[in-house]
Order: structure tokens, then C-alpha cells, then sequence
């Protein structure tokens, strides 16, 4: 059974940090693409970033970009997203995926991802 938690989210004020964690069981991120997405009270869905753990590489949103970071711990099989100068726009629940294949390539959207955690809120206060 895969299963993906997300934690770390709260209340914060504008300008502060937050680093959110996705913890997968029943596989191992290694080799897979675990996309971060997050989505506003009547708002579609969006991408906020993704990891690429077959060529290492790290995607970001234009809203996150320069104060966002993806990383991941492969012994604890936890992905984490930081966030950095908190703003308003960043309220949302923030979920985690995974993409349905190893060795998959990230995307934007929502679709490829198979498996997705139940979501984090994260609250911003300006």
C-alpha cells in the first residue's frame, strides 16, 4: 500500500518560513518524481514545485521561484518544500504526489500523479 503524509503546515505570519514534509511508506522515493501542488478555496489546483529523483532535477512555480526549495531525505524517505518570505498568495492546503511510473518525469499537472496525500493547510497572515 503507498501512502504519502503530508506535515508542517500552520498558521504564519507574511515573511516567514515554513518547510512542509512528505513522507512516503509502502516505496521509496528514489527513483521517483514527487510533485508539490497546492490549491485555494475555489481555485484550481497548481504546482508549486518538483523533485525528479531519477535525474536529480528541481522544478519551481513562478510564485515560489528564489524563495522556495525542494529537497529530499532518502533516509527517512521524506520530501521536503521550503518557503521563504511567506506571502498571502501562499495560503492553501499543499499536497503531495507522486508520479504513477518510476522513473517519470515532472509535470505541472495534476495528471500522471497516482498517489497524493491527504494535505497540509498552510495559512499566511498579512
Amino acid at each position: 500500500e503507498v501512502q504519502l503524509v503530508e506535515s508542517g503546515g500552520g498558521l504564519v505570519q507574511a515573511g516567514e518560513s515554513l518547510r512542509l514534509s512528505c513522507t512516503a511508506s509502502g516505496f521509496t522515493f528514489e527513483n521517483y518524481a514527487i510533485g508539490w501542488f497546492r490549491q485555494a478555496p475555489g481555485l484550481e489546483r497548481e504546482g508549486v514545485s518538483c523533485i525528479s529523483r531519477s535525474d536529480g532535477r528541481r522544478y519551481y512555480a513562478d510564485s515560489v521561484k528564489g524563495r522556495s526549495s525542494v529537497s529530499s531525505d532518502n533516509a527517512k524517505n521524506t520530501v521536503y518544500l521550503q518557503i521563504n518570505l511567506l506571502k498571502a498568495e501562499d495560503t492553501g492546503t499543499y499536497y503531495c504526489a507522486m508520479m504513477d511510473s518510476d522513473n517519470a518525469q515532472c509535470s505541472w499537472s495534476t495528471q500522471g500523479y497516482g498517489s497524493w496525500g491527504q494535505g497540509t493547510q498552510v495559512t499566511v497572515c498579512s
